[in-house]
């Protein structure tokens, strides 16, 4: 049951938390709990969503070499005990959800609707797919600003959206590499996506996020907001991010899972912890 609900991909809501360290509230008690509480609502439903997915992935996760081994693949877990924890933990985050105010139910709700649209039928549109996935995050950044009544400047939501697309098209390279010619009896998608198109597609909007980060962190009005001009300084970071998780992907070494991959690969691990470690030395001032 707890590998049913993957515990590794709760990273992905980490993105909840970066309104409160952007708008500098990480001081304000209030803000910080409704803040994690959003974030555990998200951890609820996007369960019920991999849970809801995985019941009616289960065969063709029977022919993935890695996926094979999920529960609800395996056996291990059965049909009606999934869709009961699938309910259970739907019921529990919308219910929590509400507590939070009528615009971060929206925001909740708009993700739980998405994510099924995306399971009954989205992901197999070319485009359309990794496009559902990124705004998906984008929805998680949106819940989290509204859970503490902030601002969230365009540029970051833009910057999380092709970060976003840039990681799931990142997954979708991968499964063709691994594979080949059996990816499209896994993901019917796969019969449009070819590896050239993929890397193509992913320097792209790699490109798009720096460009977009880059003028977050250099924007007037951010500067003003802030209160700092100091935000470039973590830059090389971003950078250094996307190429290392670039690599890996070229190389073969990971990309299949985005989370488990921040989990394994160190460097990149340490580079996503001393990016956010400078971003609130600067916010709140240690850096000047």
């Amino acid at each position: 049951m707890i590998r049913l609900l993957r515990p590794y991909q709760w990273t992905k809501n980490g993105v909840v938390l970066l309104p409160l360290v952007f708008a500098q509230e990480m001081g304000n008690a209030q803000a910080v709990l409704r803040a994690l509480a959003a974030a555990g609502i998200f951890c609820l439903l996007s369960c019920a969503i991999y849970i809801f997915n995985d019941i009616r992935d289960r065969e063709q996760d029977r022919q993935h070499p890695d996926k094979r081994s999920r529960p609800l693949a395996s056996g291990t877990v059965s049909v009606s005990e999934a869709v009961l924890l699938c309910g259970i933990l739907l019921a529990v985050g919308m219910v929590g959800a509400a507590g939070l105010g009528r615009r971060f139910m929206l925001a909740a709700g708009g993700y739980v609707v998405l994510m099924i649209c995306y399971s009954m039928g989205l992901k197999r549109l070319l485009l359309i797919d990794v496009l559902s996935v990124a705004m998906g995050f984008v929805l998680r950044a949106t819940g989290g600003a509204v859970a503490i009544d902030v601002r969230f400047s365009n540029w970051l939501v833009v910057c999380t959206l092709f970060l976003a697309l840039f990681l799931a098209l990142g997954k979708r390279r991968h499964e063709l590499a691994v594979l080949n010619a059996d990816a499209w009896a896994h993901r019917s998608v796969h019969e449009a996506y070819t590896i050239d198109f993929l890397d193509a597609m992913i320097l792209l909007v790699a490109g798009g996020a720096m460009v977009c980060y880059t003028i977050y962190t250099c924007s007037q009005e951010v500067v003003s907001r802030v209160g700092t001009d100091k935000m470039y300084l973590t830059l090389p970071f971003v950078v250094y991010g996307l190429g290392r998780y670039l690599w890996l992907l070229r190389q073969g070494l990971d990309g299949g899972d985005p989370s488990m991959t921040l989990l394994r690969d160190y460097p990149l691990m340490l580079t996503v912890a001393l990016w956010l470690a400078g971003c609130v030395a600067i916010l709140l001032g240690v850096i000047q």
